[in-house]
């Protein structure tokens, strides 16, 4: 693989955040009002930072569950927003491409002339996704999750008693953000005295409003390079060792990815540190913020911890943690009447499908008790379902048990901050209290 250059971690960048870098922007660039607004033009962030997403779902999924957009912040696209549709889809993945030669798995569009494009198999199409996959799955087998479970139960408590009883604190920061960037240094093998780096990395990659902004854009780009450079730091001391079970030695061990360029490297360093970061760490906060909302269904889960493992599934369809993925037509079809033209961009609105009144009834209240909560696409669904998802179920498991355990009854009492994009569905901050039930 290229090499990169050696750096320090004391060196490396660390601020500002991704969230205060875009804030900085916009006060410096104030969006212009838009004076003829398409309600059907669902990729705008402030619908998502301002929880006001609910509404032009549903009349879409009513009236034109498959519409197209031809003017928008991220050029034309396809709204995708009922189940059927989107599984439809993704069960046809030579069709409706990923592949990021072809506008990869974001609504975003890759800037003109740019040479920063960042392959991750997530984003590849077969048969190169497929040894990719292959290559890193084996960290997450049933076997793998039944060895790992000890471990991140242990941690897992030692966090919640970490927490304060009788002050606010920031959930997000101080749980969420907590257990998700533990397991990733694990699966990694990370150093953990530079854990939090994973977050900082992960906001910066996953946040798609940078894409509008060319500065960012650029800035973006240089993070992510000292990224790459980190961790080509950790693939040079494991390159000669004996195979061990994290990420980078899997990679290093494999026919499919031991001879990765630099960029095709930090791509996947991108999806599995965004994939492992972004949908637990957002799921843990939403978990939290649901059952605060819904709290007849927060007292029967109290009642009653045998409805965890449901209540996993049912917290992961409501809060969705990543609200869409794109695909790209790669010929003309006919989609439910709809004519595709080859090129065309496919927005699936997983945030959309988890409501869907015909599979899902009464889709925005939390019910543990749903009986086909399981039915959820957050995860995607094909040869792209997320690699990780059992993980992330797992983590969440334990989370929601080491609380019950506790009696640990969490309520949101005071700021919140949620993640303002189109792409990653979440908090940035929520103040909260904890009570004894």
């Amino acid at each position: 693989m290229a090499t990169s250059p050696v750096l320090n971690a004391s060196t490396l960048t660390t601020s500002p955040t991704a969230m205060e870098a875009l804030e900085a922007w916009y006060k410096e660039n104030p969006p212009a009002a838009d004076s003829n607004p398409n309600p059907r033009d669902v990729s705008k962030a402030d619908l998502y930072s301002k929880d006001l997403w609910r509404a032009p779902f549903a009349e879409m999924r009513a009236n034109a569950p498959i519409n197209k957009i031809e003017d928008s912040d991220y050029g034309p696209y396809w709204n995708i927003c009922n189940h059927k549709a989107i599984q439809h889809i993704e069960a046809l993945p030579e069709l409706y491409s990923s592949d990021v030669n072809n506008g990869g798995i974001t609504i975003a569009e890759e800037r003109e002339n740019s040479d920063f494009q960042l392959p991750m198999f997530i984003a590849m199409d077969r048969p190169k996704h497929t040894g990719q996959r292959r290559t890193v799955a084996p960290a997450f087998t049933p076997t793998e999750m039944k060895r790992m479970e000890d471990e991140i139960r242990h941690r897992t408590g030692e966090v919640l008693d970490s927490l304060p009883w009788d002050e606010e604190f920031d959930w997000v920061d101080k749980v969420s953000i907590e257990l998700t960037t533990g397991m990733l240094a694990i699966l990694f093998g990370f150093p953990w005295e530079d854990r939090r780096l994973l977050t900082y990395w992960s906001d910066w990659a996953g946040d798609v409003e940078l894409s509008l902004a060319p500065e960012l854009d650029e800035q973006r780009q240089k993070i992510l390079y000292e990224m790459g450079a980190y961790f080509q730091n950790l693939w040079n001391e494991r390159v000669n060792a004996e195979p061990t079970p994290d990420l980078i030695s899997m990679m290093i061990h494999s026919e499919a990815m031991k001879d990765m360029d630099q960029m095709e490297f930090m791509g996947n360093l991108v999806l599995l540190i965004v994939g492992g970061n972004d949908t637990t760490r957002n799921t843990m906060s939403g978990l939290a913020y649901g059952l605060d909302q819904f709290p007849d269904q927060r007292k029967k889960l109290q009642d009653n911890p045998d409805l965890i493992p449901n209540t996993v599934q049912e917290i992961i369809r409501w809060q969705t943690p990543l609200a869409h993925m794109r695909r790209t037509a790669t010929e003309d079809a006919d989609l439910f009447g709809h004519e595709i033209k080859k090129g065309d961009k496919l927005i699936m609105w997983y945030i959309s499908a988890n409501r869907d009144e015909s599979v899902f009834e009464n889709a925005d209240q939390i019910d543990i008790e749903r009986e086909n909560a399981r039915r959820h696409l957050a995860f995607g669904y094909g040869i792209h379902r997320c690699v990780g998802a059992r993980l992330a179920e797992l983590q969440i498991r334990i989370l929601l048990e080491e609380m019950a355990a506790r009696r640990m009854q969490v309520n949101v009492t005071g700021e919140m901050k949620r993640v303002h994009a189109c792409f990653v569905h979440g908090f940035r901050k929520m103040q909260v209290k904890l009570s004894k039930y």
